[in-house]
């Protein structure tokens, strides 16, 4: 259940919400996602020369994602920056915090919540991360992992290509959350 909570959200951000009213807007994100982290910051971090960034924003059931991804000239080093808000345009009855809150509040002990009966979840749980926005979670996955923070009604996620291993892209994913951070 773990694996598919990381799936489930890893595919959230990337697809951006797929549902069967979704719809893709054309207008430009309401910020500029790609203003959150500067190439210079990417490519210092990734240790990979960076040949362009791709914006692009998506909205459905009151969210807006709004995505740069961040193209290293090495492609497996690229990067991705989502950011999770309200739909001015579309408000829904639920906030990027209450969708937080649902898929992170059995976490927050950092205990996996039984699937049924006395069942563990399979896989590693969200691992809590301390000192980051008002929440962060770091999600494992078989590609490292994605790092997830809440800061008021919004969140962004991070998710870094190549080698490194799980430790080292939490370290550089948490560098470049702070700078987004300052900016969000």
């Amino acid at each position: 259940m773990c694996q598919n909570l990381a799936l489930l959200l890893s595919c959230f951000l990337l697809v951006g919400l797929s549902a069967c009213n979704k719809r893709e807007t054309s207008s430009r994100a309401p910020r500029d996602v790609c203003g959150l982290i500067t190439l210079d910051e990417i490519q210092t971090t990734q240790g990979s020369p960076m040949s362009g960034t791709k914006n692009s924003a998506r909205s459905d059931g009151g969210f807006r994602v709004a995505q740069c991804f961040y193209t290293a000239t090495e492609f497996s080093k690229s990067v991705n920056l989502a950011v999770v808000q309200r739909d001015p345009g579309h408000p829904g009855k639920r906030s990027p915090r209450d969708f937080w809150k649902e898929k992170f509040d059995p976490y927050r002990d950092e205990e996996p919540k039984t699937n049924r009966g006395d069942e563990k979840e399979q896989g590693p749980a969200p691992k809590k991360i301390e000192g980051l926005g008002d929440d962060a979670f770091w999600v494992p996955n078989r590609f490292g992992g994605v790092l997830y923070v809440l800061r008021g009604d919004a969140f962004i996620s991070i998710g870094l290509g190549g080698t490194d291993d799980e430790e080292t892209k939490l370290k550089k994913s948490r560098a470049l959350a702070q700078k987004a951070l300052q900016r969000l």
